[in-house]
């Protein structure tokens, strides 16, 4: 079962939103280049994320960056050890390291022992296919069996690791992700009474359910910033395997005694606290989620009627209706992108008077869903400051066409990306 995590870690984007950022920028290539590539690269040296250089293309890509931290698949696997977790965003002046230190508690446990301590945690059931690592091991302690109550094999595992309490990545891993970009049946984010954080979500390998392989997550942040993450399948394996049963085989309260059990403290205790250290040079502070909603509302079409919003720094989305259907608008506002403009604007990109450049594309949305229809315009100023907006023919990226084109015209997109607003 070491595949189950191996394939995670070498994938980080694979599952959930991941999956969405992947196959939408898989769609969206531009001449010279996609539009976005180098503003994502620019975004993820930002929030430090880990494992996205297979992130290309498309706007979603670049918004997840903001968005989607609270979903991508690497942040509950096995990144988020040693203080290292991912798409990690440091509050001004500090940051996590991810270099591994001296047991907080002077012991070590060996993977033997975190694989015995999840089957001690596990109902009855048979278990094979066990493979695990310890505290002294890189990557962290992790532990994977497959599980068979008699319903069908599934595979289960758990990973342990420590952050700063007071870091905002922890909130924002914690979050319920849209389903604008990644469908689930049930997630819910809490406080327990210990001060634990806890985010429970029912959903799926694949956000366009190609297979029907669900994934069932806990992500778990005690006060003291030890993390235990898992996560089980309807299948024996996360990918490539036969669903080989309806549901998988923890309920939601199940997977919430898994990962508050007490029987993590020792192994918790042996993890060595987050290094921290200054940050050199701290990045422009993108425009405020309340702004950017704020902007891009008003800038919309009077004929427009907004249907639900959300935002983050430098990113919001909304979803909109004309009395055609519904259309998915989303838009990222990014300072100081100068050393990516070459990689961004190619020969075919406008130069206006004031010295901003303008490029357009229209071309199809997420690979696989036929129809879709993606408009994009992409603006960066003389001094670096960037706006790019696209519009969708359906209210999500994953899903079928509501109608035949997106909500907002071209002309209509490039008003709002060059509007002066977005300097206020």
């Amino acid at each position: 079962m070491s595949g189950i995590q191996e394939d995670r870690d070498r994938d980080a984007f694979a599952g959930g939103l991941g999956e969405a950022l992947r196959i939408t920028g898989d769609s969206f290539d531009a001449p010279g280049g996609s539009l976005v590539e180098g503003g994502v690269a620019r975004g993820r040296r930002r929030l430090r994320r880990r494992r996205a250089a297979t992130v290309t293309g498309s706007v979603a890509a670049l918004a997840v960056v903001g968005f989607g931290a609270s979903y991508a698949a690497g942040a509950f696997g096995a990144g988020a050890v040693h203080g290292s977790p991912v798409a990690a965003r440091p509050e001004p002046g500090r940051t996590a390291q991810g270099k591994t230190g001296a047991s907080a508690s002077g012991k070590q446990y060996p993977a033997s022992h975190v694989i015995k301590t999840l089957e001690g945690l596990l109902p009855q059931g048979e278990l094979t296919h066990r493979t695990g690592r310890g505290t002294d091991e890189d990557g962290g302690p992790f532990a994977s069996v497959v599980f068979d109550d008699g319903k069908g094999k599934a595979a289960i595992s758990v990973s342990l690791g420590r952050v700063d309490p007071e870091d905002r990545m922890a909130t924002d891993q914690l979050a319920c992700p849209g389903k604008v970009y990644t469908p689930y049946d049930a997630c819910s984010s809490k406080t327990l009474a210990d001060g634990t954080r806890l985010l429970l979500l029912q959903g799926y390998e694949y956000p366009d359910k190609r297979v029907d392989t669900k994934w069932w997550h806990a992500y778990a942040v005690t006060a003291e910033g030890y993390t235990i993450d898992a996560g089980e399948w309807n299948a024996p394996a996360e990918k490539d395997a036969p669903v080989s049963r309806d549901e998988p085989p923890l309920s939601a309260g199940q997977l919430k005694t898994l990962v508050t059990a007490e029987e993590w403290r020792p192994i918790l205790r042996a993890l060595p606290e987050p290094q921290l250290q200054p940050v050199q040079q701290p990045a422009p502070q993108a425009a405020t989620a309340d702004t950017i909603v704020r902007n891009l509302t008003s800038l919309l079409p009077k004929s427009t009627k907004v249907t639900t919003s959300h935002g983050d720094d430098g990113f919001a989305y909304v979803v909109v209706n004309d009395g055609k259907g519904a259309s998915l608008v989303q838009i990222n506002v990014q300072p100081d992108m100068k050393d990516e403009e070459g990689d961004l604007f190619g020969s075919d990109a406008q130069t206006r008077p004031d010295g901003m450049k303008v490029a357009t594309h229209q071309g199809a949305g997420d690979k696989g869903v036929q129809g879709a229809a993606m408009w994009t315009v992409d603006t960066i100023s003389k001094d670096g400051f960037r706006v790019v907006i696209s519009a969708f023919n359906s209210g999500s990226q994953i899903t079928a066409p509501t109608r035949k084109t997106p909500a907002l015209t071209m002309d209509q997109l490039k008003a709002i990306a060059t509007s002066e607003k977005w300097r206020g």
